[in-house]
């Protein structure tokens, strides 16, 4: 029996499953010889164009390169690195859109050209005969020279991986797919470079025999071949039968050989190994030229494009850029363009994609030309995608299962045996583009798969580091138990138990001593410590006397101030409540009533206890008069505060009265409060009648500046004065519709007129008195001063008894409880009114005498007079007040 070689040399084919015979359309492209497609303004190039890992980038932007110089580099095999295909800048390193069907960007390198084309230094093998095949591969790596048949398979690692292991070397020059014509026009145009690409890959493989499989459809580039090869080569070029995918690596071997490749192995399993036309050609430019992979042949075809033919296109030129060259016209209602055939090609999703090592073909066609797919229907089962399967699959089961995301189930039907030639789906009558149902589920297995390995790396890594750390601790816990058993036999010899007691107690000894021991101090330096600390006190004592003032006063000052702003909210807080108990019952009246005299009363009890120490604190004024006259001002403003709060509290009263049950019982409750009311003010204003005296004596300033200060003082008390019989008489005036709300309003006015009534009566006791002093210089103007004090007095009498005739009246109307009671009443106020305006004349005419006798002491003159202004003042506001409560009642 003939062996397998025997066999191929007597020109014996086999067939392989399935297989189509689609319209070829080879003739738009492979009538003109290549050229080349110049230079573009820009190249893109990817950092992976192959199947494998990328390299490292070894340049950077703004870095000058020039053509043939390495971008990228890498020590793997499966690493094939990138060079520039021109000289020019680099301009970025970014993120761009790369021919792949996913249409995912990459990492590209930007070069700008500089249309020079230098080239770097070259190394040539032009003696490739005499290298060592090693070398040689190494040669092929290190000048990027991948797979350029469509899959981008390193070469040298295929070469690396057939070494030893096939006898025979297959050349595939088939180029079965439809329109593609690169490989045809490579061999008819560069015959010979090819041939001498097959004998370098000879020389590394030493195969038994080579192959070059060439489909009866290229005639020409039969002919070439043949011219170019010699006897002693051992190469034999067999035609096969057109048929679609006779180019496909196991359906090739399948032809040549009659050898299947096995599911998932390569053919060198089976003893053979293939390279491309394109490849060979590449390999011959990279050992004996000198030129790494830079450009390739690509076809430009289709009926888009006015200039179809095929170019050397360098790696990274745009495709625009081959489209605006040769003529593009895109299709008005579909515009398309292709990477590859018409069967295993992609769609692209712009035109700015490059050119990469993988490209072969570029296609252009207009919708009549390659009718698009309409929609995708059901299957109907026909087998029609069965039988053209070249590797003998079930391609509507995969199809199920890939829809399903069945993925074990479509690993056990052997998806990845399937070569993606896209015969079941150019057979389907439903139109079911089940190549992308392929390409999709192919990709989800493989993420699966990187998963799995990922997962079990960091498995092994996990238990081998925990197999280190355990190794470790047993390793650290040996080390220990070692140490101590040579301690302790160390200690067994030489007694080191009582040495290391002995050793722990004189250590604690020392410790003992330490604390116990003082440290000497000599007598000098304890004398010096003392004197200094001796003169640091006395200054520190200097310095608090001189420089801390004595603020004891204004702090008194200061506290007196918060004590009447207390006062004043509590004031008004009180009248605030008295008036929102105008709506209560009787019996809250009494309260209110009763509260009042309680106040009465401790209001009393506070200015009897204040009045003795304001007493002392004159008697004590002797030493500082200036502090004794601020003492003596202190005491006077408190108890006017106390009067007025005590009068405010009586005068709350009747707001509330007006709206009693029983008007005799609040009537009562009202007299006994304003009298102890009375009695309340009557003390506090003796009080403040004796504390000025002392302090008059102790004043002397100016007398023209204290002459006028009181005469401003007194415009003002007559100014309050007024106001306060203005606010009165509008109150009893206006008082009509509703009793009840016109005797609050009324309240309220009248208290109002009773403060500044008081404010008057502080600014009025304050501001004569150093004026009386001060008048020591002439008699007589204390006597002429006196005389008109008294008349003022009397003038204010008789207003005050106009106001007790005329007010009354309105009051006495809106209450209209009993007019007899009102009316007794009324004349009793009258003669309470005229007998304090007698009063009043009586206090002002006594002083009238003293002025006449103690002419010879002016000083005491002076002081009766502003005494006697003072009682007078006070006895027509006493008149004032007593005519309003009676209006009240």
């Amino acid at each position: 029996m003939l062996s397998i070689i025997e066999q191929i040399k007597q020109g014996k084919l086999w067939d392989f499953h399935g297989g189509i015979h689609p319209a070829e359309n080879k003739d738009l492209s492979n009538k003109s010889p290549i050229v080349n497609a110049g230079i573009p303004q820009e190249l893109v190039l990817p950092l992976k164009q192959h199947i494998g890992s990328k390299g490292d980038i070894i340049v950077a932007v703004g870095d000058k390169v020039q053509k043939g110089q390495p971008l990228t580099q890498g020590d793997i095999a499966m690493c094939v690195p990138v060079h520039a295909p021109t000289s020019g800048t680099i301009t970025t390193i970014e993120q761009r859109t790369t021919a792949h069907p996913s249409g995912l960007s990459d990492l590209c390198i930007v070069i700008a050209p500089d249309q020079q084309d230098t080239w770097c230094d070259k190394t040539t093998y032009a003696d490739y005969e005499d290298r060592d095949p090693a070398e040689l591969i190494d040669a092929i790596r290190l000048n990027g020279i991948a797979g350029l048949g469509g899959a981008g398979f390193p070469t040298a690692r295929k070469l690396q991986g057939g070494l030893g292991n096939v006898d025979i070397l297959i050349i595939n020059a088939a180029e079965c797919e439809p329109y593609i014509t690169a490989d045809d026009r490579l061999m008819r145009d560069y015959a010979e470079e090819v041939i001498e690409g097959v004998r370098i890959l000879r020389h590394i493989i030493s195969p038994k025999l080579t192959i070059i499989g060439i489909e009866d459809n290229k005639p020409e580039a039969i002919q070439a071949l043949e011219q170019h090869v010699k006897e002693d080569d051992n190469i034999l070029i067999r035609v096969v039968p057109t048929k679609y995918p006779s180019g496909s690596s196991k359906q090739l071997v399948k032809i040549l050989t009659g050898r299947e490749v096995p599911s998932q192995s390569r053919s060198t399993s089976v003893g053979v190994i293939m390279q491309n036309v394109g490849t060979a050609f590449a390999i011959k430019r990279a050992i004996i030229d000198g030129e790494p992979l830079i450009e390739r042949v690509v076809t430009l075809t289709g009926e888009a494009f006015k200039e179809r033919g095929n170019v050397f296109a360098m790696l990274g030129t745009p495709i625009a850029y081959l489209l605006d060259k040769f003529g593009y016209k895109a299709d008005k209602k579909h515009p398309r363009v292709i990477i590859g055939g018409s069967l295993m090609g992609f769609t692209l999703p712009h035109s700015n994609v490059p050119i990469t090592k993988m490209t072969n073909c570029i296609l252009a066609p207009k919708r009549k030309e390659l009718p698009l797919h309409t929609y995708e229907m059901a299957c109907i089962r026909c087998s029609a995608c069965a039988d053209v399967c070249p590797s003998s699959l079930l391609p509507q089961q995969l199809q199920w299962y890939a829809k399903d995301q069945n993925y074990e189930k479509c690993e056990e039907y052997n998806l990845q045996d399937c070569i993606e030639c896209g015969a079941c789906a150019y057979v389907c009558p439903s139109e079911i583009p089940l190549v992308q149902y392929y390409r999709q589920a192919k990709a989800e297995i493989w993420a699966r798969s990187q998963d799995e390995i990922n997962a079990e790396r960091a498995r092994q890594r996990f238990e081998a580091k925990q197999a280190r750390m355990d190794r470790d601790k047993a390793e650290r816990e040996n080390r220990f138990k070692k140490a101590a058993e040579s301690r302790r036999e160390e200690m067994a010899k030489t007694g080191g138990d009582d040495a290391v007691a002995a050793a722990i107690a004189r250590v604690k000894a020392k410790q003992a001593a330490a604390q116990n021991e003082k440290p000497e101090v000599k007598p000098a330096v304890a004398a010096a410590i003392a004197a200094a600390k001796a003169k640091q006190a006395a200054s520190a004592q200097g310095a608090t006397s001189e420089t801390l003032p004595d603020n004891s006063e204004m702090a008194k000052l200061r506290e007196e101030r918060k004590r009447q702003a207390r006062e004043r909210k509590a004031e008004k807080e009180a009248v605030e409540s008295t008036a929102s108990a105008s709506s209560n019952d009787s019996k809250k009246d009494a309260v209110a009533a009763a509260i009042a005299r309680a106040k009465a009363k401790k209001a009393q009890q506070a200015s009897e206890q204040k009045a003795p120490v304001a007493d002392s604190v004159v008697e004590n004024a002797e030493v500082d008069p200036k502090k004794a006259a601020i003492a003596a001002a202190v005491a006077r403003a408190k108890a006017k505060k106390e009067a007025q709060q005590a009068q405010s509290e009586s005068t709350s009263e009747p707001v509330a009265e007006t709206e009693a049950v029983d008007p005799k019982k609040a009537a009562v409750a009202a007299a006994v409060a304003r009298a102890k009311a009375r009695k309340a003010a009557q003390q506090a204003e003796a009080q403040s009648e004796t504390t000025p005296e002392p302090v008059t004596e102790t004043e002397a300033i100016d007398p023209k500046k204290a002459a006028v200060a009181a005469a401003v003082a007194r415009a003002k008390a007559r100014k309050a004065a007024q106001q306060a019989e203005a606010q009165s008489e509008t109150t009893s005036e206006t008082e009509a519709v509703d009793p009840k709300k016109a005797a609050v309003a009324a309240a309220v006015a009248r208290a109002k007129a009773r403060k500044a009534a008081q404010q008057a009566e502080v600014q009025s006791e304050t501001t004569p008195e150093p004026v009386a002093e001060t008048d020591d210089v002439d008699p007589k103007k204390a006597a002429v001063a006196a005389a008109v004090a008294r008349a003022k007095a009397r003038k204010a009498a008789q207003q005050a008894q106009a106001q007790s005739e005329t007010t009354p009246e309105p009051v006495a109307e809106t209450e209209a409880v009993d007019p007899k009671k009102a009316a007794v009443a009324a004349a009793v106020a009258r003669a309470k009114a005229r007998k304090a305006a007698q009063q009043a004349e009586e206090q002002s005419v006594t002083p009238e005498p003293t002025a006449e006798t103690e002419a010879v002491d002016p000083k005491k003159a002076a002081v009766a007079a502003a005494v006697a202004r003072a009682k007078a003042r006070k006895a027509a506001q006493q008149a004032a007040k007593e005519q309003q409560n009676i209006e009240e009642d």
